[in-house]
């Protein structure tokens, strides 16, 4: 469990660091985003990883790494979006986005310790191209949720299925990066 914590941390500095990046160039413009418009966006995000996966060919320069860490950041977006909600125009400072964005990344990683106590690292036995497809799972599942305006039956809500799909993306950041990546 050391050495995932530690991957874990090596995997979000880099996804912290985009989002940081990306701060400096456009400020918190993404808090006019809907939740379900931040939805839409890591679909985008999943269905390009799936059709590289499944292509084995990019024809525009990133190719699956970034697109992870797309789904890292636009999932704890989704997670800020929800807990502020929407705004018209640009409301928080960097500073603040940063101060959510740790919060998010913080509870991301609890979540993937308490689930790695009890399902034993199973994870480290998975494809990534698995994890692609747990990603648009999840998101499938939080359209309708959306779709029902949040309400359901029995199932966790939108948040829930974010922290997932972050920490799947997170699996398959460390797979790659760390060059684990077994199929």
């Amino acid at each position: 469990m050391d050495v995932t914590n530690q991957q874990f941390d090596e995997v979000i500095a880099l996804c912290r660091e985009i989002f940081s990046k990306k701060l400096t160039d456009y400020g918190a413009s993404w808090r006019i985003l809907r939740p379900a418009s931040v939805t839409d966006q890591i679909f985008i995000k999943a269905n390009r990883i799936r059709s590289l996966e499944v292509k084995q060919e990019s024809r525009v320069e990133e190719g699956i790494f970034p697109e992870f860490i797309g789904i890292v950041n636009y999932g704890i977006i989704g997670l800020i979006q929800l807990r502020l909600g929407y705004a018209d125009t640009i409301d928080i400072t960097a500073e603040q986005a940063l101060a959510h964005y740790d919060s998010f990344l913080q509870k991301a990683k609890e979540l993937m310790k308490a689930k790695n106590h009890d399902y034993d690292e199973a994870w480290r036995s998975m494809r990534v191209s698995s994890y692609t497809d747990l990603i648009l799972m999840k998101i499938y599942r939080t359209k309708e949720i959306e779709s029902n305006q949040g309400h359901t039956l029995i199932s966790e809500g939108v948040d829930a299925n974010y922290m997932d799909m972050i920490n799947y993306a997170i699996f398959g950041l460390i797979k790659l990066y760390f060059g684990e990546e077994k199929e």
